[in-house]
């Protein structure tokens, strides 16, 4: 095996556009990839479990860890605070584990001025704006007004598109899933990412 460093693999998309179905199937299908898990300052939902979905902390241990600079990014949302603890995502890229990200634009920019270059970065577009409407009431997770509050946002998150690496538009999600492979396969063989690479060929060159 050729030591590798891992990647920080974020996708990103205005609810509704397929961003947490492909989330679900690459951590599925890929051993290699791991799900960041925050820490935010919201209370536990019934289901959910400490350390899986979240780690649950309160406000004074979430802003020591602010002040302390132990998160790679953090945001607040409807007056909770989540974060990304740094300590755990270095680890997992040291042992070239990649991590999967599920955030937004506002938290992909902050992973990139603090670790541009195990940053690989993807936005996911609906094909169109009915298509978009269509899969949040098919879904039938949301109400009618929560539905219409997440297309009126829905516009200021695709305005970022342009701040990725990688595009995909999922007209369907077998081929949006191709796409994420595609683009994970391709970054994990860069040569900056295989730092074995120099002892591997230094060995093929030795028996020449």
């Amino acid at each position: 095996m050729i030591t590798r460093r891992g990647l920080m693999l974020v996708l990103s998309s205005p609810s509704g556009a397929g961003k947490t179905t492909l989330s679900r199937r690459l951590l599925a299908e890929d051993g290699g990839v791991t799900l960041s898990v925050s820490v935010t300052t919201r209370k536990m939902r019934p289901g959910e479990v400490d350390g899986r979905d979240y780690h649950f902390i309160d406000r004074r241990r979430f802003d020591a860890m602010v002040k302390n600079d132990e998160l790679l990014e953090y945001a607040e949302v409807f007056e909770n605070s989540y974060g990304t603890p740094t300590a755990p995502v270095m680890a997992a890229l040291e042992a070239g584990r990649d991590v999967l990200f599920d955030i937004d634009w506002q938290g992909t920019q902050q992973l990139r001025d603090k670790a541009r270059n195990d940053l690989v970065s993807v936005f996911v577009l609906p094909p169109s704006i009915p298509e978009l409407e269509r899969r949040l009431k098919t879904r039938a997770q949301d109400d009618h007004d929560t539905i219409l509050h997440r297309m009126s946002k829905a516009a200021d998150e695709m305005s970022h598109w342009a701040e990725y690496d990688y595009v995909i538009v999922n007209r369907e999600i077998e081929q949006a899933f191709a796409d994420v492979k595609a683009i994970l396969a391709a970054e994990r063989l860069k040569r900056a990412r295989q730092p074995g690479l120099y002892d591997f060929v230094r060995g093929l060159q030795a028996k020449l």
